[in-house]
C-alpha cells in the first residue's frame, strides 16, 4: 500500500457485509487505479499472486496472497459493470450450482479436480 493510499475502514469479521465492502472497495479502486475494465492488468496481477501463493512460507502468508486474488477478482467484476448486489447474488448462485454438480473422488493434491461434464458441457 503506498503512502498516499488511504486506509479503508473495514467492518468487523463477525459483522462483515460483503455488499458494503464491495461498494467501498469499488470507490477506492476506481480512485486509486483509474476507471475502465483493466482486464489484462488484473489477469497479470492474479498470475503474480498465484506464484506468491505457491511460494508462501507460512499459512498466514498464503492467506494474504489468496485474499489478494479475491480482491482482484472482485475488482474485475465491478470493472465489468456489475454492482455489489449482482456480484453477491452470482456468488450464491454459483455456489449452489457447484454443490449440485457431480464430482469425482478427490485426486492428487497437486492436480485440479473438475466436476463431471454433461453433454451440454456446462461451466
Amino acid at each position: 500500500m503506498s503512502e498516499r493510499s488511504e486506509r479503508m475502514e473495514l467492518p468487523s469479521s463477525a459483522l462483515f457485509d460483503l455488499v458494503s465492502y464491495l461498494a467501498e472497495q469499488r470507490d477506492w479502486s476506481g480512485r486509486t487505479f483509474g476507471p475502465g475494465p483493466r482486464l489484462r492488468g488484473l489477469a497479470e496481477h492474479v498470475g503474480k499472486e498465484l506464484v506468491e501463493v505457491t511460494a508462501a512460507c507460512t499459512p498466514q502468508e498464503a492467506l494474504e496472497e489468496w485474499c489478494d486474488i479475491v480482491i482482484l477478482a472482485l475488482d474485475g467484476a465491478w470493472r465489468a459493470g456489475f454492482t455489489p448486489e449482482q456480484v453477491c447474488e452470482q456468488l450464491r448462485r454459483k455456489a449452489a450450482i457447484n454443490r449440485a454438480r457431480q464430482w469425482p473422488p478427490p485426486g492428487p493434491q497437486d492436480r485440479a479436480n473438475e466436476h463431471v461434464r454433461s453433454n451440454k458441457e456446462d461451466r
